[in-house]
């Protein structure tokens, strides 16, 4: 039975304009496609009901004519060509899931055990040009009918094929596991056998690791332990696999760990460990004396405590390499993904927030290298993943942002992060504490395992070329996920689980690999874990990372009555396994012990990698500007850089996506993304009220400036954490009660072949390290998670595509009071307008750079121990009331703040920069003028004050670190002067219209 469902015409399908078919074109319409085949006792009637919404939408049953189309009888079409979307075999289709779960509800699970339910999307387009990006050959096949085919008795099939590709028939575990388990004599073989092998099947080892993994297989008591085991001598594919994965880069941070011998102009330095030497021991050295630090670098995601009974956790993860692949899937599986994370910290968190950072090539690219996708499809995928991953979880998406840089054509960069809640203590127990013991069973929850997302690890470990594998891309379905979550969280509150993980990156390999480590063994059976369809090797079951699955220490006793509450909740479990504590990873197969492996060597045995990294300076070139005075000012010119400015990609409000996302779903978004009295002005993050009984708050902030990196990826880091810090202070935030996450996306730092400038590459990680730990420690911020993604590289047609070395600094913080904030935009007319912070002249890789492309080499600083003095002053006189709105100076500087503070208010300002604090215009690169509009020196703010207050206020702040530089007024205009001179006027609907203008 099939079923087509599209939209009334008078209600419109908005899908189409992101196909480029606007309103009155006609011959243009999307059909969403139901099939369902082989199950008996549901009538055509029934299936029409369940898909189709009879107010807005159209269907036709099994082809029948419909009352728009006489196309569908072979008479007439309206159309030029069909193109009907499936996705391929073995990829998840979660709409076909949901579907599937409706039919069963009413008629029988038995009903539908045996049948097919599948969908796809059908475009009918007025035109013969099939717009780029309509499907991605990865994970979906395409049927192609041109009018006069179907006008001939050309259709779309019936029904798609269902078997996963590459499968055989059966994987009967009573099968013989000889057939199923490829044995190796890895211990024998040259170096550029153990090369080969690790290429051929992915494995992204290099030639000192496959040496290590050789080396123990020749280990005599191995051999030993082995032969009494088993097994036999040769590694089977099982343990290669297993070993990989536990080494990849994704997992394992090797370059992060690394012994690194770093020198510049001044002389050289050892750096044994990034992550030990800059992160670890920076939160070592700034943990707060009152302890509010609960679980750091531990566990899925930092902890910390909100209040005497509750605490609050943050992580944000990146999945570029499966969005540069599948934007769609590659997104919904981030964002899903940081949200199980987050489910599976401690003893189990709620999700109670997403943020999402994406980076892109602008959409208009052209000329986009072969085999790479056009960058608007990857945005338009990407973000649309993120709004399904969201909202149909049920979960806010609180902040983020979006940047354009042509650098991303390559790889784009997805961070996607989730804030999650839980009480202090569960059954008085330590709820950010879980430990599996000996004995425990290991069970598996969630969703079915299949080939999606096989070598996803060590695939995200490579540079994208066009050798990417299908298996690496996977689909999210949040709805399964949902009941999952709801049904682990019933759970943890019963106490009927030791401990849990995710199933992330290694699916079962890493999660029971990584909760082994805790208790000192586990024993697998991987026969007992549910498959989506046959014709898994044991391998694949083990590395699978197909979503919406955990993993679990549950007591045997408490087994049965975790599988009577997950019945209720219609989530599948399986016991798949036992912990132990013999020190070993026991893998088995229908019976047959196909994998065993050391456990410390699993974990240990990685050699330590030693690397060469060489500072050589900025990589741009010197800027060659004149100083302007004060009678070359050009007032329209710098009127229309501001307005283009405010059009700008990386600045433009970005609406039109931001309010696609659910960010007011569970009722606890305070601080929105959009303020002011048409609530299209900026914010600067977001505020949330995790308790309704309390109001006490959390701010979620980030800072992101990569275009920095050439000149000095050192003060880019230090510019990044201020930029958090000073939106988390902006947002009401205390502080001394914050904390960060490093994120680290980087293009390939290790020297090579191809990679010429891998030791610059490096140089540059070093000094954003130092950066974060210099800015953090003046800060006292401490970080509490994070990650690093390397080797963000396309090679295509020969060319490699590198990423702009980026770190996203996201701030997680407490408000003491939310009735107490402030937003960015003007209140009223009479309040004066003050610029706190000073400035220093700097346009090196700002937006006005950028814009005007001038090469300027003054890169924005940051100096924390001159700024935290003022935060504090600024967050007493927002306690106090004081402060009529705030708004930080990022992106273009004092001009896009105080344009962005117009209109969101609506009102007009009067300014003269004249006296900003800072000596900015003696030693500035560039025109005086466009300096003090668009300097984007860090560590600054534009505040709004009552004039009765001003005293308070200046007594609150440090000397000289502010001015009052003018006054919020009724007429819609912002002016700017400096001293006696005009340097802009323009009109506040002007502004308005900049600002939205679309991406």
């Amino acid at each position: 039975m099939r079923v087509e469902v599209w939209y009334r015409p008078e209600v419109g399908d908005g899908r189409l304009r992101s196909l480029g078919f606007g309103e009155g074109v006609t011959g243009a319409q999307i059909r969403d496609i139901y099939i369902v085949d082989g199950v008996d006792g549901l009538e055509p009637s029934v299936l029409r009901a369940l898909v189709c919404d009879a107010v807005a939408q159209q269907a036709t049953v099994a082809g029948a004519a419909t009352s728009v189309d006489a196309g569908d009888d072979g008479v007439a079409v309206a159309w030029s060509v069909l193109v009907e979307v499936a996705y391929r075999p073995g990829v998840t289709d979660p709409v076909a899931s949901t579907l599937r779960a409706a039919v069963a509800d009413m008629l029988g699970a038995g009903a539908v055990e045996r049948g097919v339910v599948q969908t796809a999307r059908q475009y009918r387009l007025p035109t013969e040009a099939v717009p780029p990006g309509l499907f991605n050959p990865l994970i979906q096949h395409a049927t192609t009918i041109t009018a006069a085919q179907w006008r001939a008795g050309e259709r779309p099939p019936a029904r798609y094929p269902t078997m996963a590709e590459g499968a055989p028939a059966s994987s009967d575990a009573a099968a013989d596991t000889a057939e199923l388990v490829v044995r190796m004599d890895l211990a024998w073989m040259s170096t550029d056998e153990l090369a080969r092998l690790s290429e051929e099947r992915l494995l992204a080892l290099s030639d000192a690791e496959m040496a290590a993994i050789a080396a123990y297989y020749r280990r005599p008591e191995v051999a030993a332990a082995r032969s009494a085991a088993g097994i036999g001598e040769e590694a089977t594919d099982v343990e290669l696999e297993m070993l990989a994965q536990t080494w990849s880069e994704h997992c394992k941070h090797k370059i992060f760990s690394a012994s690194i011998e770093y020198s510049d102009a001044d002389g050289s330095d050892s750096v044994d460990s990034i992550f030990d030497t800059y992160i670890r021991q920076t939160t070592r050295l700034v943990a707060p004396d009152d302890g509010f630090l609960r679980s750091v670098f531990h566990d899925n995601s930092g902890v910390v405590e909100f209040d005497a009974d509750t605490l609050v956790c943050f992580k944000v993860e990146t999945h570029n390499s499966p969005s540069a692949l599948d934007p769609y899937g590659g997104a919904i599986t981030g964002i899903v993904g940081v949200n199980r994370d987050i489910l599976g910290t401690g003893r189990g968190a709620r999700p109670i927030f997403n943020t999402n950072v994406l980076c892109f090539a602008p959409p208009a690219t052209a000329n986009v290298p072969a085999g790479l996708l056009p960058p608007r499809v990857v945005m338009e995928g990407v973000h649309r993943g993120i709004v399904d991953g969201g909202n149909q979880s049920g979960i806010p998406v609180a902040a983020g942002a979006v940047l354009f840089d042509p650098s991303f054509v390559g790889k784009p960069l997805v961070f996607c992060g989730t804030g999650g809640i839980m009480p202090a203590y569960v059954a008085g127990e330590p709820a950010w504490e879980s430990h599996p013991q000996p004995g425990d069973v290991a069970v598996m929850a969630g969703g079915r395992i299949g080939k999606d997302g096989i070598h996803g690890a060590t695939f995200s470990s490579l540079a994208l070329d066009e050798a990417a594998p299908l298996s690496a891309v996977q689909i999210g379905d949040p709805i399964v996920q949902k009941r999952m979550s709801d049904m682990l969280l019933a759970a943890r509150d019963r106490g009927l689980y030791r401990a849990l993980t995710d199933n992330g990156a290694g699916g079962l390999s890493s999660s029971f690999g990584e909760m082994a480590r805790e208790c000192g063994g586990i024993r697998l059976d991987l026969e007992r874990a549910p498959l989506k369809y046959p014709g898994l090797a044991p391998w694949e079951i083990l590395l699978s990372e197909a979503q919406e699955r955990m993993s679990l220490a549950v007591p045997p006793a408490r087994w049965p009555e975790l599988q009577r509450l997950a019945a209720k909740w219609d989530v599948e479990v399986s016991a798949v396994g036992t912990f132990t504590d013999d020190g070993s990873v026991d893998i088995r197969y229908a019976g047959s012990r196909v994998g065993l492996l050391d456990l410390q060597f699993l974990h240990d045995g990685l050699p330590k990698m030693r690397l060469q990294a060489r500072w050589d300076g900025p990589s741009v070139g010197v800027a060659a500007a004149p100083a302007a005075g004060e009678a070359d000012v050009d007032t329209d010119g710098l009127a229309a850089t501001l307005l283009a400015l405010l059009a700008e990609p990386n600045i433009a409000s970005k609406q039109d996506l931001v309010r696609q996302y659910d960010h007011e779903v569970q009722a606890a978004t305070i601080g929105k993304p959009f303020t002011g009295v048409a609530a299209d002005g900026p914010s600067d993050g977001a505020v949330l009220r995790p308790k309704p009984d309390s109001r006490r708050g959390l701010t979620v902030a980030h800072g992101i400036c990569p275009w920095y990196s050439p000149l000095d990826t050192y003060h880019m880091a230090m510019c990044a954490v201020d930029e958090a810090v000073r939106a988390h202070v902006a947002c009401g935030g205390d502080p001394d009660r914050m904390t960060a996450l490093d994120n680290f996306c980087w293009p390939d730092p290790i020297a090579g072949p191809g990679n010429p400038d891998g030791e610059h590459k490096l140089a540059q990680l070093v000094r954003a390290a130092r950066g974060l730990a210099d800015a953090c420690l003046a800060y006292r911020l401490p970080l509490i998670s994070g990650k690093d993604s390397m080797k963000n590289d396309a090679v295509v047609e020969g060319r490699k595509i590198s990423v702009l070395p980026t770190l996203l600094v996201s701030v997680m913080g407490i408000v003491p009071d939310v009735e107490q904030i402030a937003g960015t935009d003007f209140l009223q007319a009479g309040h004066r307008i003050w610029v706190v912070g000073e400035d220093r002249g700097q346009l090196g890789g700002s937006s006005y750079a950028r814009l005007t492309g001038q090469p300027f080499t003054s890169v924005p600083t940051a100096v924390p121990e001159q700024s935290l003095p003022l935060y504090r002053g600024l967050h007493r006189a927002m306690r106090r009331g004081l402060l009529q709105s705030i708004h930080d100076l990022s992106d273009g500087g004092l001009a896009v703040a105080l344009a962005e503070s117009a209109l969101g208010g609506r009102l007009g300002a009067e300014v003269d920069v004249a006296a900003l604090p800072g000596n900015q215009q003696p030693n500035a690169e560039g025109d005086p003028a466009a300096v003090a509009l668009f300097s984007e020196t860090a560590g600054r703010f534009l505040i709004s004050v009552a004039a009765e207050d001003s005293d308070l206020l200046e007594a609150l702040l440090p000397d000289g670190c502010w001015a009052d530089v003018g006054e919020v007024v009724g007429q819609p205009q912002l002016a700017v002067r400096r001293g006696g001179v005009e340097l802009l006027r323009v009109a506040l609907d002007d502004l308005v219209a900049a600002w939205q203008t679309p991406i």
